[in-house]
């Protein structure tokens, strides 16, 4: 129902904008550098961006500490993703966001049998957030949801994209 009454398909041809679609690429190469340090170059073409990061690991993983691990690297990502998209949403929706600041909780568990290589797996990823605005609780809640389905990380990880790996050996690519 719209306005107390059912729409006829015209109705609805005149006032659904378009569906624009559009795909976000990232690629990334990683070179090892370091006892457990990589350096890793991501591009973004679409935009003509390029970024050198870095992940290593500490001493009792066998790394000298240089950079912050890959998992904290992934709760930056997480994180960082779900502020953008509040922030974005925020002003697509008109409301004034006066301060903003998110808690992240990230929980692995490993297993492993004697000195054998560890298997891990999530256990849970949560996100506190907190919004100072002059918006409604309703509104708020509808920018949340909103930022929730536009944060790519977010919708990654709820959809359980199955990663491919392929490994080359020789002039081969075996798919694993």
């Amino acid at each position: 129902m719209w306005c107390g009454r059912a729409r006829s398909q015209k109705e609805i041809d005149m006032t659904t904008p378009p569906i624009k679609r559009f795909d976000v690429i990232f690629q990334g190469h990683g070179r090892a550098s370091g006892k457990m340090r990589n350096d890793i170059s991501v591009d973004w073409p679409m935009m003509k961006e390029s970024f050198d990061l870095a992940t290593d690991e500490g001493p009792f993983h066998g790394g000298d500490g240089t950079a912050p691990p890959p998992l904290a690297l992934f709760t930056a990502a997480l994180t960082g993703c779900i502020m953008t998209q509040i922030r974005a949403f925020a002003k697509r929706l008109s409301i004034t966001i006066d301060r903003l600041d998110v808690h992240a909780r990230m929980h692995w568990q490993g297993e492993q049998m004697g000195n054998d290589p560890y298997v891990t797996a999530p256990v849970a990823f949560g996100l506190d957030i907190e919004i100072e605005s002059s918006a409604t609780q309703d509104e708020l809640c509808h920018l949340l949801d909103c930022a929730r389905k536009g944060c790519f990380i977010e919708q990654s990880l709820a959809q359980g994209v199955i990663v491919e790996h392929r490994l080359k050996t020789g002039d081969t690519w075996l798919r694993m």
